[in-house]
């Protein structure tokens, strides 16, 4: 009879090892080549999303400078990403994504889910 009761726990362990599984990437970050360079959870060329999000976000910081300017953070990181550049990861640099603004609705929203896992790790 014991036989159920570990059954179901095996289960519904299952269950909730399954529901806090990493994060995919979005489809939109496949769509822009994002995932390139860059994975959820592990350095590829550039950071992990994970690590990103943990810099920023996961410490608190309200603010990123993109070309000696403070702005406020999502708002520098699409900057960032948009416009490319070297320094806050190493010195390979990140290429531009979107120089000419066309694709800063998607940007914005990647860099939001990119910030929302930093407590994933």
């Amino acid at each position: 009879m014991n036989f159920i009761p570990a059954s179901l726990t095996a289960a519904t362990m299952l269950v909730f090892s399954a529901a806090t599984t990493a994060a995919e990437m979005p489809p939109m970050a496949k769509k822009l080549g994002c995932t390139a360079c860059h994975a959820i959870d592990k350095k590829v060329v550039g950071p992990a999303w994970q690590d990103v999000a943990q810099k920023y976000s996961g410490s608190g910081v309200k603010t990123f400078t993109f070309q000696g300017k403070e702005y406020p953070l999502i708002e520098g990181l699409v900057m960032k990403v948009s416009l490319g550049g070297s320094g806050n990861w190493g010195t390979i640099p990140m290429p531009p994504n979107d120089a000419k603004g066309v694709h800063k609705d998607d940007i914005t929203e990647l860099v939001k889910f990119e910030q929302s896992l930093a407590g994933a790790k």
